[in-house]
C-alpha cells in the first residue's frame, strides 16, 4: 500500500468543500543485523528489501553489496505492512565497529551526519571514470519516462522517485519514496539484488540533490547524476572531487551541468 485516502476539507473560490485526498503512506521500519536492532527509517511501504540492501551498501555499513544475505520480515498482524527486517548475513561482510553507525542512519542516511567529528581525509576517494560520454539531447527523454513510472506521485504528489540507465539510455529501474534517500536506496538496492550494478551509469532523481544523493550515486558506482532541481554546493564540490558529472534543472528542454561538462556531448 503506497497511498491512503483521507477526507478533508479544500478552500476554494471563497468556500469549504468536502475532500477525499490521497496521501502517501509512510510508516516506520526497524532494520537489524543478525537479530540485534540496528536502526529505524521512515519510508513508504514496499520494495523494502531493496531498501534495506541499498541503504547498508551505499552508507557503508555492508562492505560487500553482492554478498549473500537474507531477508527476516516481521509483520504487523492488523495490515500485513513489514515493520521489520532482519538481516542476516556474515561478519566478514559488516565494516567495523558497526552498531556505532546507528546514529548516522538515523540522521536522513546522510554520510556526515550524525558523526562526531568532520575528517576531510575520509572523504579523499579515486574519481570515478565514465564508459560513454552523454548526449544531453537523451536527458529530456529520460527525465520523462522516470516521470511516467511515478505512479504515487501522480495520485499523491508527495513522493520522489530516482531512476537508473545504462550506457545506451535503457531503463533499468525506478522507485518512488516519501524521501529522497529511500528511493535512491531501493534503486541500488534493485541493482544489487539483480546483479546490475556494473551496467547503471545514469541516476536520475526527481528532487535536488544534496551530498547524500552524491556520496550513494559514487557508492554504487554511477558517474552520471540528473535532476529535476537544483544541487547544494557541497554537492557540486564532492561530484567535482569523485569524477561525478552532475547535472540539475533537467526539465523543459534545458539543463545545467556543474561538473566534469567534458564527459557531455552535445
Amino acid at each position: 500500500m503506497t497511498d491512503h485516502v483521507v477526507d478533508a476539507l479544500r478552500f476554494e473560490r471563497g468556500s469549504l468543500q468536502p475532500s477525499r485526498d490521497a496521501l502517501t503512506v509512510e510508516l516506520p521500519l526497524q532494520i537489524k543485523l543478525n537479530g540485534k536492532a540496528f536502526s529505524v527509517t521512515m519510508r513508504s511501504p514496499g520494495a523494502d528489501h531493496y531498501l534495506v540492501k541499498g541503504l547498508l551498501f551505499t552508507e557503508g555499513i555492508v562492505l560487500d553489496g553482492a554478498g549473500a544475505c537474507t531477508f527476516h520480515d516481521e509483520l504487523d498482524p492488523r495490515s500485513g505492512t513489514v515493520t521489520a527486517i532482519d538481516v542476516r548475513l556474515p561478519p566478514m561482510y559488516l565494516c567495523d565497529r558497526v552498531y556505532e553507525k546507528r546514529a548516522l542512519l538515523a540522521s536522513a542516511a546522510c554520510g556526515l551526519c550524525g558523526q562526531r567529528e568532520f575528517d576531510d581525509a575520509a572523504l579523499e576517494h579515486p574519481p570515478l571514470v565514465p564508459s560513454h560520454r552523454l548526449p544531453l539531447a537523451r536527458v529530456g527523454a529520460m527525465v520523462t519516462r522516470m516521470r511516467d513510472q511515478q505512479h504515487t506521485f501522480a495520485q499523491t504528489g508527495s513522493t520522489h522517485a530516482a531512476a537508473l540507465f545504462d550506457a545506451s539510455d535503457a531503463l533499468l529501474c525506478v522507485f518512488e519514496d516519501i524521501g529522497r534517500h529511500n528511493a535512491v536506496d531501493k534503486a541500488v538496492g534493485y541493482l544489487l539484488a539483480h546483479h546490475l550494478a556494473d551496467r547503471a551509469q545514469a541516476l536520475v532523481v526527481s528532487g535536488r540533490i544534496s551530498f547524500e544523493i552524491v556520496s550513494k550515486a559514487y557508492r554504487a558506482g554511477i558517474p552520471y547524476l540528473l535532476a529535476v532541481s537544483a544541487p547544494s554546493s557541497f554537492a557540486v564540490d564532492m561530484s567535482t572531487r569523485w569524477g561525478l558529472t552532475l547535472i540539475g534543472y533537467c526539465r523543459d528542454g534545458r539543463c545545467t551541468i556543474y561538473s566534469h561538462p567534458e564527459n557531455v556531448e552535445i
